[in-house]
């Protein structure tokens, strides 16, 4: 069994976490920090673990009693950590903050997006999990970059649940504001654009056209919705601007080992991926335009779904190992 220790535990991410790895069958948690919490049973502030387990928060950490280590703080507190603790070389790092999402000279953390990078996490001891944006819109993109085809400014919009702004409640996220309502923020500024930009000019390259992302919050808990244009150069039907049976089969074949990312040829929704580690992508083609749609659940392929896909290619298991999981849909 991999011994699992869960730093930042009470949080939403936290707990999703938890929930996973409760019922992954090679996972053994060993303890989930929270120092605001230590003591109290860990249901008591993720409910939805009532009769799931016994486990009680610590806040203690017994790093050499563990295999692997998630980072679920809140971004910048990963690198503070490190700074202020020894943690055994062995031991095995799954950080969900974006301390360590852009290659550096400083640090060896690989970026983790399976899609692109699967080798290179197998390899790994050290991982940057991605954002939530960035993996709904990078998987919307990956397959135009790796065929050089994103030469153009991209337009993109996309929507989030409450969760992606973390279990603190502020003016933005309590009902009385966010429900029936909808709202732009961080527009083009979204700290998600730099890995972005990072991926795909390692497909293609290079990368001079600019990613033009407006962000919304939406009026629901959880998913985020995605919607890409794309332009090409040229006659519609020719590499440079392949119509939608091509643009079709290149996704095919770029996602064809991929163990969650499915191209649908039918327009996709939220429900389809709430509650699985799924992305769902639908491609839509209007003469030199393409629109990219790109579903998934932020908390699970946009954080901790992810985070547990990467474990399993780190430990060699099965890539959906305790990943099996139901849509909220009908």
């Amino acid at each position: 069994m991999i011994k699992i220790g869960i730093l930042g535990a009470a949080g939403y991410t936290g707990g999703e976490l938890i929930r996973l790895l409760l019922n992954h069958p090679e996972a053994e948690i060993v303890f989930a920090n929270s120092a605001s919490n230590a003591g109290n049973p860990v249901s008591s502030v993720h409910s939805g673990l009532i009769g799931e387990t016994d486990l009680h928060f610590c806040g203690d950490l017994p790093l050499e009693d563990v295999d692997v280590l998630f980072f679920c703080f809140g971004h910048g507190k990963s690198r503070e950590f490190l700074k202020e603790h020894d943690i055994p070389s062995r031991v095995k790092i799954i950080d969900l903050a974006q301390d360590f999402r852009l290659a550096a000279p400083d640090h060896s953390f690989v970026y983790g997006l399976p899609e692109m990078n699967r080798e290179a996490i197998r390899g790994c001891t050290r991982l940057a999990n991605p954002g939530c944006f960035a993996t709904c819109i990078q998987l919307g993109l990956l397959p135009l970059a790796k065929a050089g085809l994103v030469t153009h400014d991209v337009n993109v919009n996309a929507i989030t649940g409450s969760t992606g702004a973390g279990q603190n409640p502020s003016q933005t996220t309590h009902f009385s504001w966010r429900s029936d309502n909808i709202s732009i923020y961080k527009v083009f500024a979204h700290q998600h654009i730099h890995e972005i930009r990072q991926s795909l000019s390692q497909l293609q390259g290079s990368l001079d056209a600019s990613i033009d992302f407006i962000p919304y919050r939406g009026d629901f808990a959880r998913g985020i919705f995605c919607t890409s244009v794309v332009r090409f150069d040229g006659e519609e039907g020719t590499p440079g601007n392949p119509d939608k049976e091509m643009l079709e089969q290149m996704y095919r074949d770029f996602y064809g080992g991929a163990a969650f990312t499915f191209v649908s040829s039918s327009p996709v929704d939220l429900k389809q991926v709430v509650n699985t580690n799924k992305a769902l992508i639908h491609i839509d083609k209007f003469g030199n335009k393409a629109v990219i749609s790109s579903v998934i659940d932020n908390l699970l392929k946009g954080a901790v779904g992810q985070a547990v896909q990467n474990m399993n290619l780190m430990e060699g298991l099965a890539e959906d190992c305790g990943l099996r999981l139901k849509a909220s849909a009908f």
